[in-house]
């Protein structure tokens, strides 16, 4: 689908009528008009417009309330495909997935690093024509690809500003893919993009604020309310890892003391086991604490349920500023979850101010590692279903 055809499928009575029935289907056209405040003719003329377009199809008869029992309407998730990607900093994944989140094609590489930007947007490149080769059937059905890109991102411009990890900067992500495959391209933080693909499909029903934190090789996290991703004034609204937990602790890869991400991470887990129990081997990762702790080794434990504790304060703090109806953890270090997140609780409990906030729900992704990747797809589903 080309980029001008994919803007024509958006209006916003259009946009309220689909996010409606995906919201609340089967639905009929007559709830949809008393639920939207549309009237009846707009909304059969807009419903005949979405089935034409096979974004929504029609089931068996609704229950009738004393007249003639009504169609039910559903969103046609087989109608249309997103490419989602999930750029680095070690591979690049990519994925086919329907309106629904079903993934139908899978591929990805490693990245080595030097790389250069050039030599990164061939890597995307490369995976996007692999996935498109695989799914031809699919070709006419696609909207368009998400990218979820580590570090500091653009969203405007789709540029990729500054990817720490790959020492990368400046990486006119958008402009060079829909070059390549006139496609509308959104390009995303990933942990953004997860907060919004745990919004779109992690079963969280209508939650009306969430708070999505990814916990891996470093901390970040999203800030969706009302099923929209907030940005901040300057854009860095969600940079979680960065918040302070010790103004005399280790430095940061921002260049600050005692951010959240020199406790959290992987990779600051191992760097404390080695300090705390002075292990020898200095290549000790977070994966392998994880493996000791699961085989009993009540000293690794501890370092975990540690882990937990700083985790809950960061959460603590985040629930004091935003106070966030929901939140969600994932990133690799949330594979220790049944040493982490019992100590992240019973922080959250002992620390934060009201009896009602103290029930703050906190949960770890059901998306398991696609979570990042179903993310990069909800960029496109977004943008259709709702792009007031």
């Amino acid at each position: 689908m080309q980029r001008g055809t994919f803007q024509l499928m958006k209006s916003v009575n259009k946009s309220i009528i689909l996010n409606k029935i995906r919201t609340s289907e089967p639905i009929s056209r007559a709830q949809i008009a008393k639920d939207t405040k549309l009237t009846p003719p707009t909304v059969s003329s807009i419903v005949k417009e979405l089935i034409e377009q096979e974004l929504v199809r029609e089931s068996d008869l609704g229950e009738s309330k004393g007249g003639r029992k009504p169609t039910m309407l559903h969103i046609n998730n087989n109608a249309f495909y997103v490419v989602g990607v999930d750029a680095g900093p070690e591979t690049v994944e990519c994925i086919l997935a329907d309106l629904s989140g079903k993934i139908v094609e899978r591929v990805s590489s490693k990245l080595n690093i030097p790389i250069t930007n050039d030599q990164f947007i061939s890597i995307l490149k490369e995976n996007i024509h692999k996935i498109l080769q695989t799914s031809k059937p699919y070709h006419d059905k696609i909207l368009g690809i998400g990218v979820a890109m580590h570090g500091v991102v653009d969203i405007e411009t789709g540029t990729s500003l500054v990817a720490p990890n790959l020492d990368l900067r400046n990486i006119p992500i958008k402009q060079k893919l829909e070059e390549e495959f006139n496609l509308v391209v959104n390009v995303e933080n990933d942990a953004r993009a997860m907060a919004l693909g745990e919004s779109w499909f992690g079963g969280h029903g209508d939650a009306d604020s969430m708070v999505a934190v990814n916990i891996g090789r470093g901390v970040g996290s999203g800030v969706v309310i009302n099923g929209k991703l907030y940005h901040g004034a300057q854009d860095i609204a969600g940079e979680i890892g960065h918040m302070t937990i010790d103004i005399n602790g280790e430095i940061c890869e921002c260049g600050s003391r005692g951010c959240l991400q020199t406790f959290a991470s992987g990779v600051a887990i191992a760097e404390r086991t080695r300090k705390k129990l002075e292990e020898k081997s200095e290549t000790i990762t977070g994966e392998e604490v994880y493996k000791l702790a699961e085989s009993g080794n009540t000293a690794y434990i501890e370092i975990l349920e540690e882990t937990g504790m700083i985790i809950g304060i960061g959460l603590t703090n985040l629930i004091h500023l935003i106070n966030p109806r929901k939140i969600v953890l994932g990133g690799g270090v949330m594979k220790s979850e049944k040493f982490i997140l019992p100590k992240i609780k019973q922080t959250i409990e002992q620390r934060v101010l009201s009896p009602a906030a103290k029930e703050t729900e906190v949960t770890v992704t059901k998306l398991g590692e696609d979570a990042t990747l179903l993310g990069a797809v909800s960029l496109l589903l977004v943008e259709l279903f709702d792009p007031v």
